[in-house]
């Protein structure tokens, strides 16, 4: 997984929005929600989001792959090695985290993200 080719993807999904917070976070949001975040320098040396909770033990026991620092109780995970994943695995469970985060947004919310892609 390229961290960078990871943010870059995190910016092309639907109604998708990056700030930087707590001066040294790239958060990436939809509806205001956050569904991933990295480090804002380049080049980025991890990358945490939301996952299902089922997969959640999963990718934690793999090696590079940590729960996210205060985040894992909402089952978010932080890759912090880059071969943890593959860019098609990481891109799948990117996707993942920005629909998961979708659905749980308003239906008006939706709809308005919806028409605007």
């Amino acid at each position: 997984m390229d961290f960078e080719a990871a943010k870059a993807l995190c910016r092309t999904f639907p109604g998708a929005t990056e700030d930087r917070k707590w001066e040294t976070r790239a958060v990436f949001s939809v509806g205001e929600k956050m569904f991933a975040m990295s480090d804002y320098a380049v080049p980025a040396k991890g990358i945490c989001f939301k996952v299902e909770d089922d997969r959640f033990l999963e990718l934690t026991d793999r090696p590079g792959i940590i729960p996210a620092p205060y985040l894992a109780r909402a089952k978010w995970v932080y890759v912090e090695n880059a071969k943890a994943l593959s860019d098609a695995e990481s891109a799948a469970l990117l996707r993942r985290a920005y629909e998961l985060i979708f659905a749980k947004l308003t239906r008006k919310l939706q709809r308005q993200i919806g028409e605007q892609a």
